[in-house]
């Protein structure tokens, strides 16, 4: 690859975005069309707080709703990308210093389902995600998000979500 892949940070807010047809979900389709479509993306979301790191190492990851009291046309969702074990591999390799681990029951929750349906709607790239470890310190997550930056000369491109407060 020629130059790395981009690192995005996306406020996701509320799940209901996932529904939604406005300014903030037209501009994540304009960023899927105009930005180089990655070989995968691994995606931190703030939704997945572990002890310990873990990546999820699955090859097809299921879609998580993890909210409450939404109507049922958003837990109808499905957003089917297959995930990639081997960058996700590679990730628990570069994370070995912090004891990262595969994880096989996660899967996508909304703060990553809910921004990356409306950048790839085919849901065609392979997406694999990594927990925030809630045992590390401000500095050591720093210290993960410099291990990754390798991932970006691959064609990974790395994405975190999370917002201070929805909406």
């Amino acid at each position: 690859m020629d130059t790395k892949s981009p690192v995005l940070f996306i406020g996701h807010g509320s799940p209901m975005n996932a529904l939604e047809r406005n300014d903030w979900t037209r501009a994540l389709n304009q960023l899927g069309e105009t930005l180089p479509k990655p070989k995968s993306i691994a995606c931190v979301s703030a939704h997945w707080v572990t002890h310990g790191t873990k990546v999820l190492t699955v090859e097809h990851p299921k879609t998580i709703y993890d909210f409450g009291g939404f109507p049922d046309e958003l837990y109808q969702i499905v957003y089917a990308a297959p995930g990639s074990p081997q960058d996700a591999q590679k990730t628990v390799d570069l994370l070995k210093t912090f004891r990262a681990q595969g994880d096989q029951q996660w899967g996508f929750d909304h703060g990553t389902w809910s921004v990356l349906l409306h950048m790839y709607p085919q849901a065609d790239v392979p997406i694999y995600q990594i927990s925030l470890d809630q045992g590390l310190s401000e500095k050591a997550h720093l210290e993960v998000g410099k291990s990754l930056r390798a991932l970006r000369d691959e064609g990974v491109m790395i994405v975190g979500t999370g917002n201070i407060v929805h909406n």
